[in-house]
């Protein structure tokens, strides 16, 4: 598991760690990641051109340090003071001793952005919030050729959000210290950060708000059925999806709440005899269920088929038309409802059921902030679906996905997705879990039906979640694909 803290959170463990030297633990990690970085990239740290973009503070303090340890090693470290009367003394005094240049003049900045084969990004740390300051925004344009490297977090990004509310650098690589801050899992500050290295330096943060599951976590909330498990033991699933005008929506909901553990699939839509041709194993009579998923392409039998699962005493899923309905409707639909409601909603869809709150453009830019604000506003936990998949609770803690691939931008994945998530609910699992486990598992069966890229379908993702879910189970293996949803390292007393 990845745990996200706010900068609140970081603030207070840190002192409770006062006297201890966690910016020494935190400058040794990064300095090491920059050397192996160099190594790479020119087989030695000698002789390398290193730029140092330092703000004030402890942020520009690691930039500095780090630059002083580089240039001990034979590195050329250039430092640009963006604001050199809050420059940290301390930091700024050590890469002097090393015979360094150091300078305030931007223009000579600008210049060396642009060859260094390294540059190091201490202008704003976790502290800082709304857009770069003047001095700082023309680095965000910069051609470079150089690896840039940024310190805790790219500047311009907010730490609690990933919100980025103008102009923001954008890193091939961020090292960051003690924890993960939550713009390092959620886009679109996740998207400037590059492959992110989390440097241990002691911290003992209390519960973190934001969580990513991983390989491990994931295979331990897996259902598999015991010895004794029949069909019913294991849940059934009901799919109030698909309608005359939508029947493909009701077959692909099947496909993926086929593969999501549950020991049988209800389905209670007009594409009856289409589904059951398609997939022999459904059930079409009525029975009990132990979740309901209603809304993927249920046209018009939306309003009535939400009436019912509403008035169920089993976990619902709503989806698509369902949520074009339950927006009509407002919160008060689920007023009074004991059983579990999630909501899987694309950023058009929450700002519908914020009721004019908010735009799509601006639900995709604070994805955090409104995914939370839906699930307090509901009493519902949502999903919010995107390049970084948002699952958030009422209380506000939430978990993020990142396995997926743009290829999953095709009509009727989020039918596949809701049908896998509606089986894992009926399996047992708690929407908080089902949630991001489904959303772990369609991420990575969009990445392997896309292969190394190319275009596919809904049923393509449907038909890789068994390769999918028997990985997953094996557990301890790393998440691959972009680079903001790789497992972070842990860089910590690794020799440079």
């Amino acid at each position: 598991m990845r745990h996200a803290h706010t900068v609140e959170q970081v603030r207070a463990a840190e002192a409770e760690l006062a006297g201890q030297p966690l910016m020494d633990r935190a400058v040794a990690g990064l300095a090491a990641t920059c050397a192996r970085v160099l190594i790479r990239r020119r087989g030695r740290v000698y002789g390398s051109r290193v730029l140092v973009l330092a703000g004030s503070g402890d942020n520009g303090g690691d930039a500095l340090f780090a630059g002083a340890r580089l240039a001990r090693r034979g590195a050329a470290v250039t430092a640009v003071l963006l604001t050199p009367e809050r420059a940290h003394p301390a930091a700024l005094a050590a890469l002097r001793a090393t015979g360094s240049q150091v300078t305030s003049d931007q223009e000579v900045g600008l210049a060396d952005f642009s060859r260094a084969d390294l540059i190091l990004d201490g202008i704003v740390g976790i502290g800082g919030s709304g857009p770069l300051r003047p001095a700082a925004e023309p680095y965000a344009h910069q051609p470079r050729r150089g690896v840039l490297v940024a310190v805790d977090l790219p500047s311009g990004v907010d730490a609690d959000t990933g919100e980025v509310a103008g102009a923001a650098l954008r890193a091939d690589l961020t090292v960051t210290f003690g924890t993960h801050k939550p713009s390092l899992l959620i886009d679109p500050g996740a998207g400037y950060a590059g492959p992110v290295q989390l440097v241990e330096i002691g911290l003992r943060p209390p519960t973190a708000p934001v969580e990513a599951l991983q390989h491990d976590e994931v295979a331990a909330l897996l259902p598999r059925p015991a010895a004794e498990s029949d069909k019913y033991k294991r849940g059934v699933v009901g799919l109030l999806a698909g309608s005359e005008r939508y029947p493909g929506a009701g077959l692909l909901a099947v496909a993926g709440a086929l593969h999501g553990g549950a020991g049988a699939v209800r389905y209670q839509g007009r594409a009856a005899e289409e589904a059951v041709r398609r997939h022999p194993e459904i059930l079409l009579t009525a029975g009990r269920v132990q979740s309901l998923v209603v809304g993927p392409g249920s046209g018009e039998d939306t309003a009535e088929s939400l009436d019912d699962a509403l008035a169920s005493q089993v976990p619902v899923l709503v989806d698509a038309d369902g949520l074009t309905e339950l927006a009509r409707r407002g919160p008060r639909a689920l007023a009074g409802r004991s059983a579990p409601t999630l909501l899987t909603p694309h950023a058009g869809e929450a700002a519908r059921l914020l009721g004019g709150d908010a735009s799509a453009e601006q639900v995709a830019a604070a994805r955090l902030r409104h995914a939370r604000e839906l699930a307090a506003r509901y009493g519902a936990t949502v999903l919010l679906k995107g390049s970084t998949t948002v699952v958030a609770r009422p209380d506000g803690t939430a978990r993020v996905n990142s396995t997926g691939t743009a290829w999953l931008a095709t009509a009727g994945s989020g039918d596949v997705l809701a049908g896998l998530i509606g089986a894992l609910l009926a399996a047992g699992l708690p929407p908080f879990d089902a949630a991001p486990v489904g959303a772990y598992l369609h991420g990575l069966a969009g990445r392997l039906a896309a292969g190394s890229g190319a275009p596919i379908t809904a049923s393509d993702i449907a038909a890789a979640l068994p390769a999918v879910w028997r990985d997953a189970a094996q557990g301890d293996r790393p998440q691959e694909g972009r680079p903001q949803g790789r497992r972070a390292g842990n860089v910590a007393g690794l020799g440079d």
